[in-house]
């Protein structure tokens, strides 16, 4: 079974057109929203919402998204920077046992 709904010509056309600092930005920004989702930081979470597993990979993924595009962010970089280092400082207050400092979701990264 094919799902083609994924890459339709058209589709593929208007990514050609956005930059690509705006395709990491927009990543980043995805990354960000769902590790909050994770950490029950949303607007009425609760905390059956919490799931530090799915939160530890997220951030992970988004310290490496940001170590490897930081140069290319511009005047974003810090702003980005100090969200990352939010939402491991929300994973590190919501573990029940916490990583040694350092051992952190992306904290070699940042």
């Amino acid at each position: 079974m094919s799902d083609d709904s994924y890459s339709t010509p058209e589709q593929v056309r208007e990514l050609a057109d956005i930059p690509a600092i705006e395709v990491i930005t927009r990543a980043i920004v995805m990354l960000m929203s769902s590790a909050a989702e994770k950490l029950g930081l949303a607007e009425g979470a609760s905390p059956d919402d919490v799931d530090l597993d799915e939160a530890r990979k997220l951030i992970s993924a988004l310290a490496g998204l940001f170590d490897a595009s930081r140069r290319d962010l511009g005047l974003h970089a810090n702003p980005i920077r100090d969200g990352v280092k939010g939402l491991q400082a929300a994973f590190r207050e919501a573990s029940a046992y916490p990583d040694e400092p350092g051992e952190g979701p992306g904290e070699k990264l940042i």
